[in-house]
């Protein structure tokens, strides 16, 4: 489930570039473009929480799943920016869904084991996106036909996640009868103003980290052309990169975080996403670029998966409204990061306009405090 999710939308990133040079667009308006994916997520507020509720994660991620890879597909039939605006948009709210229902049934699980392991599942995500990062790139560096490259992912992605949801059994909550195991809750006995403020802190650095993943989505390919001289067509190497050091990250920080706390992880991952930050704006070649693009990835890898944990384990709150509050909030993140990278491009250039990376380092170091909830072991477990 998981893996599906990564794999369907990075397909489509590597033909980025191909799009920005087909259409004649600048980077602000191809800022704003990318950056409706982040709009369509911030539309969905509070419907995955409702929508876990009423039918459960897995028959969710399922048919969100189907809708957002027929979207997906749809985005190599765009004749214009215009069009590839409304399918993000769409895409977005789908995505948002299905992320917080992924993560519902995962904190369960983490519960259920007593030490963390979301981790490793964001790793299957990363692990997903690269696949797909990879076979984008190959398509756009061998001439393929969108059209046929995006069709051919589609399917594939329906049928995995088909597979997927067959093979994941129900997962009950702490403390709840197994036939309520897909029901997430939403937290009807707080205002919603109240949910937002009480998990305003771990927002706060999840923000930080998605605009890392904002940028690395939008414009890693885009600066490995501009500032490194990487042909068009293996822009999708830089994204890629950054995935793989992520995918790295996760499948390793689980160990990490049970070792040292979720605290010094994260700031140390700020600490990594600073220095990789500078290595990419002073990159005049790829080697530079890519390295410092590994520090990026390998530096975020843990802080969604971190956030998403400490959300649904705040008190007083149902595992749903917390996830769900802090997805949709970090999701201002993705709407902010590319229109804002895009007038700083157009106003400075792109080189400089970069140095967002090392001021997300920043964030994440001296906000990490907020994560200071550890995983513990359900009763009778």
């Amino acid at each position: 489930m998981f893996g599906t999710n990564g794999a369907v939308f990075s397909s489509v990133l590597p033909w980025y570039p191909t799009l920005k040079q087909q259409w004649g667009l600048d980077d602000l308006a191809f800022g704003l473009i990318v950056a409706c994916f982040a709009a369509g997520s911030l539309l969905s507020t509070v419907l995955p929480s409702l929508a876990v509720n009423r039918f459960g994660p897995r028959p969710v991620v399922f048919w969100g799943t189907v809708f957002l890879a027929l979207l997906v597909a749809g985005i190599g039939w765009a004749p214009s920016g215009l069009l590839l605006a409304g399918l993000l948009l769409g895409i977005g709210l789908l995505d948002a869904v299905i992320d917080v229902s992924q993560n519902v049934a995962g904190v369960r699980v983490e519960a259920r084991a007593g030490r963390s392991i979301l981790s490793a599942m964001h790793a299957c995500w990363s692990m997903g996106a690269v696949l797909g990062g990879i076979g984008g790139t190959a398509a756009a560096s061998l001439g393929w036909d969108i059209r046929a490259h995006l069709a051919l992912v589609a399917t594939v992605v329906i049928a995995a996640v088909a597979v997927g949801v067959w093979l994941t059994g129900p997962v009950p909550a702490p403390g709840t009868a197994p036939e309520q195991a897909d029901g997430a809750g939403v937290d009807k006995r707080r205002p919603l103003g109240r949910i937002m403020l009480l998990t305003l802190p771990v927002a706060l650095l999840a923000t930080a980290g998605t605009m890392v993943e904002d940028i690395a989505n939008n414009w890693a390919g885009l600066s490995s052309v501009e500032l490194a001289g990487v042909e068009v067509g293996n822009a999708g190497v830089a994204f890629t990169v950054v995935l793989a050091a992520q995918m790295v990250g996760r499948f390793t920080g689980d160990r990490l975080i049970d070792r040292f706390g979720r605290v010094a992880v994260a700031r140390a991952g700020g600490l990594l996403i600073g220095l990789g930050g500078l290595g990419v704006v002073t990159a005049t070649g790829p080697a530079l670029l890519y390295a410092g693009y590994v520090l990026v990835g390998f530096g975020c890898a843990t802080l969604v998966p971190s956030a998403f944990a400490a959300a649904a384990r705040l008190p007083g709150m149902t595992e749903g409204a917390g996830v769900t509050a802090v997805s949709w909030m970090m999701r201002i993140g993705f709407l902010a990061t590319s229109p804002v990278l895009g007038a700083l491009s157009a106003a400075t250039g792109l080189r400089w306009a970069l140095l967002l990376l090392v001021v997300s380092g920043v964030v994440v170091t001296l906000s990490a405090p907020a994560l200071r909830n550890r995983p513990q072991a359900a009763a009778g477990t």
